[in-house]
């Protein structure tokens, strides 16, 4: 079985994307949209990145974000991959040449597999709950039985994840990914390294089909 990689995001400290690597989390994120609480500044999230250890992808997520803004922040930061939130095209998404992930936000009636031809070039598909007004980060799981078992590209679950539920979590869907945030944090913007290391335990723990 396919090992579940793992992003932690909304990371807006260095001793909490400290607490994530050592963790062994595949991702962190990096939010650059200015109405998140967990919003980092590009000074803030240029020294965060250049805490992270090798093979450990930076992401930034964005949010109908001025393509401007965005080449501010890759001229800063050094990101691996883009995660994208608003109604961005897929021209817009493809424009800057780093591979993107699309978020898709999960309410009944949503049709995935017309996302995949809405965004030929995404790397995947992140699904996440209903809440426009947050644009993720809201703490809220959606119907995981909006989640097709076969699909041609892989898909990232998150919303409303957590150390009590992540294992149930992958047993029903079997994603390839699983992102959190509020999951994870002791207040809005603060990780906590226990809470880290319980998601990571819960995901490992599902690490067969006997386990999980």
């Amino acid at each position: 079985m396919m090992r579940t990689r793992v992003k932690i995001c909304g990371i807006t400290r260095v001793e909490d994307a400290h607490s994530a690597v050592d963790s062994g989390t595949d991702a962190i994120g990096l939010v650059f949209h200015p109405d998140s609480p967990r919003f980092v500044a590009l000074d803030q999230a240029r020294g965060i990145a250049a805490e992270v250890a090798p093979f450990v992808s930076v992401v930034g997520l964005f949010v109908n974000a001025a393509p401007a803004s965005i080449q501010e922040v890759l001229d800063t930061v050094p990101l691996a991959l883009l995660q994208f939130h608003g109604q961005e095209s897929n021209a817009e998404c493809r424009r800057f040449g780093l591979p993107f992930i699309k978020s898709v936000a999960m309410k009944p009636g949503v049709e995935l597999h017309g996302q995949v031809d809405a965004y030929p070039d995404a790397a995947g598909l992140l699904l996440d709950a209903w809440q426009p007004q947050v644009h993720g980060g809201g703490g809220e799981p959606f119907d995981w039985g909006l989640v097709p078992e076969r699909f041609p590209l892989p898909l990232i679950l998150a919303g409303g994840l957590a150390p009590g539920n992540v294992a149930t979590a992958i047993r029903r869907v079997r994603p390839y990914a699983v992102d959190v945030s509020s999951g994870v944090e002791s207040s809005k913007g603060i990780k906590s390294a226990d809470k880290i290391s319980a998601f990571m335990k819960g995901v490992t723990g599902c690490g067969t089909e006997t386990s999980c």
